[in-house]
């Protein structure tokens, strides 16, 4: 078992920092550590067939639970449900987007607010919060710095300290609700919680950050939100929000089927529908209403980040099998005392910390078994641990240009058009107000469940 352990570890590792240097495409990194965890953790150090037939979990397939879950039941290896759930999703806000909804809404909320800076501010990053709770927080903020950069150079103001407030929010508000942030779907998947059980909990402190995060931002950007000097911005040329609906037939139709997700979502606790099933119904949804263009959706799913996650399951199964998140849910214990706050305070700090460095996917997908293990050993509610952990790998990305998918997406947006976002600027206003946030939810998981 000592070999299988080291093994295991080392390809862990190995994986990291490969994901971290980003040299090799991340999706061909875990891939290659999860056959390689196959192969010598369980094929040569362990000799166990059984170990593979668990971690490649095919048999989930042909399991009621899989498709209408009414109790929770364990599963171990690849999540198979997340996979399906994300790559629906991906179809779905594939067709949105074809329909030209995002770009409409973003001109629309403009023109509510008479195209105003401040108002556009605050409306933009409300909308990146809620729009981030259903959908993928890479799409919202996709679209959502690229209307703001168009709107900025019509309206003459630096798109920056909106791009970044955006991005901020689109995290927050990402952790809210199970389908909001991948953490999140891995976290809800593998405990069994619900849509509900993630808004009643993650999404009352989300609701309350944003709050006082929005005032923040504003202190902190006010003197950058207003239009450049002598520069008289013209309203005229501004596109009518009608101008982004490309058919208006498939925008009904995309809107629709959105609001079908939203919900099958909002009562799959009630219905027991997991979220296995309500990924492959609205990707088969999308694909039948889509006609002739069915293909071309297809074709634009994001499989490389598939890959990632079927690659990165099997990887965390490996130190599972071998017992090596055992001993860290030990030695998690064993630092705390037994003390409750304490252990709370360490599965926060340390996931934001982690996440604001490295990718909060896989990081997640490790420490999900050590809460398990955490709470089977501390008597502590494996729900306490989770809505920590999932707070921490939420919003300890939004820290750094490189600690969440959204923060590199909406930097990347802003260079391409000429507004490079660097270290400094980024981690001198969204560092402190990552702080901010992770005091104002340690307090709140205090009060609430200690």
């Amino acid at each position: 078992m000592l070999a299988a352990q080291v093994f295991a570890v080392a390809i862990f590792i190995g994986m990291f920092i490969m994901i971290v240097l980003d040299k090799i495409e991340r999706h061909y990194v875990t891939l290659g550590s999860g056959i390689l965890t196959l192969v010598i953790v369980f094929g040569i150090c362990m000799r166990d067939g059984s170990a593979i037939v668990n971690t490649l979990a095919f048999k989930q397939f042909f399991t009621k639970d899989f498709w209408y879950q009414v109790t929770e039941s364990e599963s171990s290896g690849i999540n198979w449900a997340t996979i399906l759930f994300i790559a629906g999703m991906m179809l779905m806000v594939e067709g949105m987007a074809k329909a030209g909804f995002f770009r409409w809404l973003c001109m629309k909320i403009a023109f509510i607010v008479k195209c105003k800076t401040v108002p556009i501010f605050i409306t933009f990053t409300i909308m990146a919060a809620f729009l981030s709770m259903f959908i993928d927080s890479i799409t919202v903020i996709m679209f959502l710095a690229a209307v703001t950069v168009e709107l900025a150079q019509l309206l003459k103001f630096n798109p920056v300290p909106m791009i970044l407030s955006e991005i901020f929010c689109a995290n927050l508000g990402g952790s809210a609700t199970m389908c909001g942030d991948p953490p999140n779907i891995i976290i809800g998947t593998s405990l069994g919680f619900s849509f509900f059980d993630f808004l009643g909990n993650t999404g009352v402190v989300a609701g309350i950050s944003l709050l006082v995060v929005i005032f923040f931002l504003y202190f902190a950007f006010r003197k950058e939100l207003v239009a450049k000097a002598g520069e008289k911005p013209d309203v005229s040329k501004l596109p009518d929000p009608s101008e982004a609906i490309k058919n208006k037939k498939d925008f009904v139709i995309s809107s629709i089927i959105f609001a079908c997700a939203v919900i099958l979502l909002v009562t799959h606790g009630s219905t027991h529908l997991t979220v296995a099933t309500i990924g492959l119904f609205i990707a088969f949804l999308t694909l039948i209403t889509s006609g002739k263009h069915a293909l071309e959706l297809l074709k634009k799913v994001d499989y490389k980040t598939l890959v990632f996650f079927i690659g990165l399951f099997i990887v965390v199964s490996g130190l599972e099998e071998t017992k090596i998140l055992d001993i860290i849910a030990d030695f998690i214990e064993d630092i705390s005392g037994g003390n409750k706050h304490l252990m709370i305070i360490i599965i926060i700090w340390v996931s934001a910390v982690a996440s604001a460095f490295v990718d909060n996917i896989p990081f997640a997908a490790t420490m999900v078994p050590v809460i398990k293990n955490l709470a089977a050993a501390s008597g502590l509610p494996i729900s306490t641990l989770a809505w920590a952990l999932a707070i921490g790998t939420d919003i300890g990305g939004s820290a750094t240009p490189i600690g969440a998918s959204a923060n590199v997406v909406g930097t990347s947006v802003a260079a391409r058009n000429g507004y490079p976002i660097g270290w400094g600027r980024y981690c001198k206003k969204l560092a402190p107000a990552t702080i901010l946030v992770l005091l104002i939810s340690t307090v709140y998981l205090f009060v609430r469940y200690l």
